[in-house]
């Protein structure tokens, strides 16, 4: 059973691969918005704004990489919104294979596509003058929290990917999720907010992953900021998980 599945899912995988390599311009436009967010920020309101970390782009990265995610999922839950209107579950149904393999199979794919468009956003952030003294343990901290935040959200696509009536509305959920950041700590210290947006921002997951990201990248003590982030990305996915998954049985059944 389990070689079936990890056969299943990496045959799948390599189908929705191929779907993206043929599109690549879904990969450029999920950066394209991140990277137009990155340049305003820099160029028009950096100036204006009064950080610890220097450069202005060294402090606005870790939120803009979130939102670079947040953005990439709308994609994954529209896939996998236009594999259930074209029949295609009930094809595979009908098939010797794993359930759950095209779950699976789209959301690696999101999480391939994803790390693309984060390599892209971090490309231009270094031509923007993003500099970081982090070494090797400290980018594969990053990355290993990039990419669970990553497989995260992408069980949250696949809920409306499974259940939308449109794709407008498969993809319309992650709206909240890019506007998330904005009342965090991603563009502006908490401490300059009102006392009721403050207490959000500090509260909400995007703050401690920010932040996490944010002292990892200058080197910084992460103290236990990096225990609420990795809490709060492990919650987030195993709730997805089991509700994806309840949504795909009933999808099927």
């Amino acid at each position: 059973m389990t070689e079936r599945f990890f056969g299943n899912t990496a045959a799948l995988l390599r189908r929705s691969l191929r779907h993206v390599t043929r599109s690549l311009d879904t990969v450029l436009t999920t950066a394209i918005m991140p990277i137009a967010m990155m340049l305003m920020f820099v160029y028009v309101f950096g100036g204006a704004i009064s950080t610890e970390a220097g450069s202005y782009v060294n402090y606005l990265l870790p939120g803009i990489l979130l939102i670079t995610i947040a953005s990439g999922i709308a994609y994954t839950a529209l896939r996998l919104f236009n594999d259930v209107k074209s029949g295609i579950f009930e094809r595979f149904q009908s098939m010797p294979i794993a359930r759950s393999a095209l779950l699976w199979a789209h959301v690696l794919t999101s999480l391939v596509a994803n790390l693309i468009s984060l390599v892209v956003v971090v490309g231009v952030a270094l031509l923007m003058g993003f500099r970081s003294g982090a070494g090797v343990p400290e980018w594969l901290a990053v990355t290993g929290i990039l990419i669970l935040f990553t497989l995260a959200l992408t069980w949250v696509a696949v809920i409306p990917g499974l259940t939308a009536k449109s794709a407008d509305g498969a993809g319309a959920f992650s709206y909240p999720l890019i506007f998330l950041p904005f009342v965090s700590s991603a563009f502006v210290p908490t401490q300059t907010m009102p006392g009721p947006v403050r207490a959000f921002a500090e509260n909400q997951p995007v703050t401690s992953i920010v932040n996490t990201v944010r002292a990892l990248f200058t080197q910084q003590p992460v103290g236990t900021g990096i225990w609420t982030a990795l809490a709060w990305c492990v919650g987030i996915l195993v709730v997805a998980y089991l509700f994806a998954m309840v949504t795909y049985r009933r999808r099927i059944s």
